[in-house]
């Protein structure tokens, strides 16, 4: 078992070392999507009302991108001071400043990703205790999320204890249930649908992940998006429990044409789910208790996004409990300003598929070991009762 944040004690006067994941949109010094800024929130207010001092670390994946803009960002909410060079001059909290403490993005040390564990014991020496709030990023086997906590009593912060309630609905959801998974990553998605299939009433496949299905049913699927990936999803698309697209929008030298997917041309490719496909969806929606979605039905990039946003309208209006996540599909629900109209929104898009899959991450793990090993210590040295 985990320690969730809530369950610490003795805040008052602590240096505790908050990793967060503030991988976040930064054109020039402006922030355009601060929807993972926005998450991590509560867990530094309750950090500061409880007297602590909140030392930030965090990543961000574009090469160079320094996290003075999400230091001025948190500046406008709540005192805050950006520390560039935290390893080097350390970070030491005052009293009176009542900040909290931003470090530079840890992706400048080629160690973090390297998972080295001296930089892990650099990173520690900050802290006296440590905060893990970045459930997006605990799939990764980096310093900060798996060897951190070998060096500090370790909390899941509130966001990540947040991830973690909701996510777990999906394995005993209520019924009738829908799980949609569209996009890429089949690595990990086709299982997920396999495992999934044997849960919920309905599992829908859609974006390239379909393409792997239609090949796999010996269609053509000309230059659409796939991955070389046995799809084994077969007898459950015979049985009913996967459902594939109907009918699909294509895109050829001419323009965009709906079609039969067993009518696709060498020269086309599949670039959205059809008109046919989205009633069958709304009509599951319509009647489900609990719906998952993870991944958008088109094409975004070439701006195919009208099935996705279709699907999502249908969703924000449902009765149905639901839970989204996806960085793609994410982006789109931010985009139309429709957060509130959804039960819970992941940060995570490779973590929830993980964590959906395995009931469990790297990040989790760590902070488990932490626990057990600084439990040892305590009982040998007599401090439990």
């Amino acid at each position: 078992m985990i320690r969730f944040l809530k369950e610490a004690g003795g805040l008052k006067g602590k240096r505790v070392l908050v990793r967060i994941d503030v991988n976040v949109p930064i054109f020039g010094n402006a922030i355009k999507d601060d929807f993972r800024i926005r998450r991590v929130l509560p867990t530094l207010r309750f950090l500061k009302e409880h007297g602590a001092f909140p030392i930030v670390i965090s990543h961000h994946s574009h090469t160079g991108q320094t996290l003075e803009p999400v230091a001025e960002y948190l500046g406008r909410i709540m005192k805050t001071r950006f520390i560039r060079d935290f390893l080097g001059t350390g970070v030491t909290p005052s009293p009176e400043e009542d900040a909290v403490y931003v470090c530079e993005n840890l992706r400048f040390f080629k160690e973090e990703e390297a998972n080295d564990e001296a930089f892990s014991k650099k990173l520690a020496s900050l802290g006296e205790l440590y905060v893990n709030d970045a459930f997006a990023v605990s799939h990764r086997h980096h310093a900060s999320i798996v060897t951190l906590p070998k060096f500090l009593p370790s909390y899941a912060g509130l966001l990540f204890e947040d991830e973690i309630k909701n996510l777990s609905v999906a394995f005993t959801p209520p019924r009738p249930s829908l799980f949609i998974l569209g996009g890429a990553k089949a690595k990990t998605k086709l299982p997920l649908a396999e495992k999934f299939s044997a849960i919920a009433d309905t599992v829908f496949l859609g974006g390239a992940l379909a393409n792997n299905c239609f090949k796999d049913q010996g269609y053509e699927i000309g230059i659409s998006a796939f991955e070389d990936m046995v799809c084994n999803l077969a007898s459950s698309v015979e049985k009913g429990t996967v459902i594939l697209p109907s009918d699909v929008v294509v895109r050829d030298g001419a323009g965009r044409v709906v079609k039969n997917p067993a009518d696709v041309l060498p020269e086309e490719k599949i670039v959205d789910a059809g008109p046919q496909t989205l009633q069958t969806l709304k009509a599951h929606i319509k009647e489900a208790a609990f719906i998952l979605w993870n991944g958008p039905l088109g094409d975004l990039e070439e701006g195919f996004s009208g099935g996705t946003i279709e699907l999502l309208n249908a969703i924000a209006d449902a009765n149905a409990r639901t839970l989204i996540g996806g960085g793609d599909t994410v982006s789109v629900v931010s985009g139309l300003g429709k957060e509130e109209r959804f039960g819970f929104i992941s940060t995570g898009g490779g973590a929830m598929l993980e964590f959906l899959l395995h009931r469990t991450l790297p990040g989790i793990q760590a902070l488990e070991r932490s626990q057990e090993c600084f439990d040892d210590a305590q009982h040998r040295s007599g401090t439990v009762n």
